[in-house]
Order: structure tokens, then sequence, then C-alpha cells
């Protein structure tokens, strides 16, 4: 296949106004596009991204998006246009794309699971042939720094990606640990916006490569 531009945001929080996004052949939201969650916010992020202009925009929620869980018909009649995967698949421009919105349970947010096999339950469903993975929260040990000591990952999650091997992995989540790596034959990026005071992250995609273009630097504090 020719290069496909990837443009790879999460974390927005409808702070989306304060980001240049640039072009590309797809724009990616790893999640949490909301702040409550409810439908008139799922209005205005929705808003935002069909004023884009990429040929193919795709969602997973996050967190934060709580009328995907309190109002899944509703929000989902909402999506003219733009791809939503919920544990779900789709073939855009040639590139097989997985999404998925789980998370480590942490508080009371939407799309918690408890650690374990609630979660590996989820991660199952990720097909044996993925391109793009999309998931809300990173994988454990890689863009999973977060305020506090330790790691935040899920090792379930990693466990999956490491049989699946997705040519490239993108989430968000965990705000001050924006970056780029590469680990046995797949790129890995957290495309945090961390409420869009961190740019969009953006990845090439070809036949032979995955090559970062733009990776903002992480804001650790």
């Amino acid at each position: 296949m020719s290069s496909l531009r990837i443009v790879a945001v999460a974390d927005t929080h409808l702070y989306h106004r304060d980001l240049t996004v640039p072009d590309g052949d797809v724009l990616v939201h790893c999640g949490d596009l909301c702040q409550a969650g409810t439908l008139d916010e799922l209005d205005e992020g929705l808003g935002w991204l069909r004023s884009l202009p990429h040929r193919v925009k795709i969602l997973v929620a996050g967190n934060h998006d709580w009328a995907f869980l309190e109002h899944p018909q509703e929000a989902r009649q909402r999506l003219d246009g733009i791809v939503y995967l919920e544990d779900a698949g789709c073939t855009e421009l040639g590139v097989r794309f997985w999404g998925s919105p789980w998370q480590p349970a942490y508080n009371e947010w939407a799309f918690n699971l408890p650690r374990g096999a609630p979660l590996a339950a989820k991660w199952a469903l990720i097909p044996d042939r993925v391109d793009v993975l999309l998931t809300h929260s990173p994988p454990a040990g890689i863009g999973d720094r977060g305020p506090t000591a330790g790691r935040h990952g899920c090792e379930d999650l990693a466990a999956r990606v490491r049989v699946v091997r997705p040519r490239l992995h993108l989430f968000g989540h965990i705000h001050q640990d924006g970056g780029f790596w590469e680990q046995d034959g797949t790129a890995f990026a957290n495309v945090t916006t961390w409420e869009c005071e961190r740019q969009p992250t953006v990845v090439d995609l070809s036949a032979d490569r995955v090559s970062a273009v733009t990776v903002p630097p992480a804001r650790r504090t």
C-alpha cells in the first residue's frame, strides 16, 4: 500500500479548539472526547471532529465518555460520518483497525473493569490480524507513567499485544507520558493531548514501516 498518514489525539476533554490539527488521511481519537460525558458534550465534540478535513475519522470512547455507556443508542445515532469502535473493527483505506475503550478500574469512571479476567476477556476479542490497534488505556510498561509512582497500564493488554503484534498501537488516558516507542515489531504511541496543551501525534504507515512524523514532548507535571 502507499503511505497512509494518521493524525491521532486523545484526552481532548472539550478543549479541542486549542489544537492545531494537521491534515492527513485518517483522524483517530483514542477517547475522552468529553468532560462530563453528556449527550450535549458529545454533540459538541462530534461537531468538531466532523469539521476536520480528514477522509476517515475513527473514535473510541474513554473514561469520560459516559454517553456511550448510559445512552448508547442515542450516542451512536449522533455519529454521522464518524466510525465508532467499541470492541469492534473496521477496514479503512486498506488498513485494519480495532478499537476498545476499557481501562483498569480507577475511581468511578466509565468503561472501568477490574484487572485480571474481566479485562483479559475484552482484550481476547482483539483479532489476530490487526494493523492498527486503538485503545483508550495503555499496555503495561509503555506510555503509562502517571502522576503517582509506578506503572499504570494493563498487563493483560500488553500480553495480548505481544500475541497479535499490530503494526501500530495508539492510546491515551495517561496524560503525563505521551510519546512514541518501538518494541518487538510494534510501534506504540501515547497520543494524549493533555486537554490540548500537547498537540496531535502524526504517524505514517506504509507497506514496510511505521514512521513517527510528529511526536510532541511529554508533559511530566
